[in-house]
């Protein structure tokens, strides 16, 4: 899905309490065929996702009653599909604990109709990854990926993960010692290299690193290149 592009049958519930905004967002998603699903609250987003199939959620911190960031938690442990936080928030800690808790991107307010196109095309082209031919599987060691059932197992126990540490997971086991650049990989989940997409990398591969390393200071599995970008070891795991 290219800028400029139509796109037809996706669902976007945005989930904000100013009108304005979500007149603004609607306008947006509606001259590009997606279907936009409002919501003011976070306890009406919820109730909504547990009984109906949406594409992707827009979703702004704050919020009357449930706060933004507990409303990610909750839909995330219900859902795999993908969050864009929307916030006027522009401080790191925000964005942090907005990613830890499984958000796969964060836009801050006043924001491009140009940019939120884009950052909701690049999560919704993470999704077809759901399609991989059946019984596809990425063995390294004691690490096992279901391309298609979205899970990792770490010997017998399953290891749970977001949708973008999925996604980061798979990225570098399918490139075994091979060295990825934070560039490519910032490209790869999120379309674009900004300054805080690299910093969101950063977040999401610490997060991963303590799911599935003995010892994440010493990271056995997820080596880091200086300077440079990361590496999948399979020879650690020999």
């Amino acid at each position: 899905m290219k800028t400029g592009v139509v796109v037809e049958g996706v669902r976007v519930l945005v989930v904000d309490d100013e009108a304005g905004l979500l007149r603004a967002v609607g306008g947006i998603l509606g001259k590009r065929g997606f279907e936009m699903i409002p919501a003011t609250t976070a306890e009406e987003a919820i109730e909504y996702v547990a009984g109906h199939h949406v594409d992707a959620i827009i979703l702004d911190l704050e919020l009357p009653g449930i706060s933004g960031l507990e409303a990610c938690r909750v839909l995330r442990e219900q859902s795999d599909v993908p969050i864009l936080i929307l916030s006027v928030r522009d401080n790191e800690a925000d964005k942090i604990a907005a990613l830890d808790l499984g958000a796969d991107d964060y836009l801050t307010k006043p924001f491009s109709s140009g940019e939120l196109l884009a950052r909701l095309r690049a999560m919704l082209r993470r999704a077809p990854r759901d399609e991989v031919g059946a019984g596809t599987l990425v063995r390294h060691g004691e690490l096992e990926i279901d391309l298609v059932g979205r899970t990792v197992r770490l010997g017998d126990q399953q290891v749970k993960l977001t949708r973008m540490e999925f996604d980061l997971l798979v990225l570098l086991a399918q490139s075994p010692d091979r060295v990825l650049t934070t560039r490519y990989l910032v490209e790869k989940l999120w379309g674009t290299d900004s300054v805080s997409n690299l910093k969101a990398l950063r977040v999401h591969m610490s997060n991963l690193r303590t799911k599935i390393e003995e010892d994440p200071s010493q990271s056995q599995r997820i080596k880091t290149e200086p300077g440079v970008g990361y590496r999948f070891s399979i020879r650690s795991q020999e």
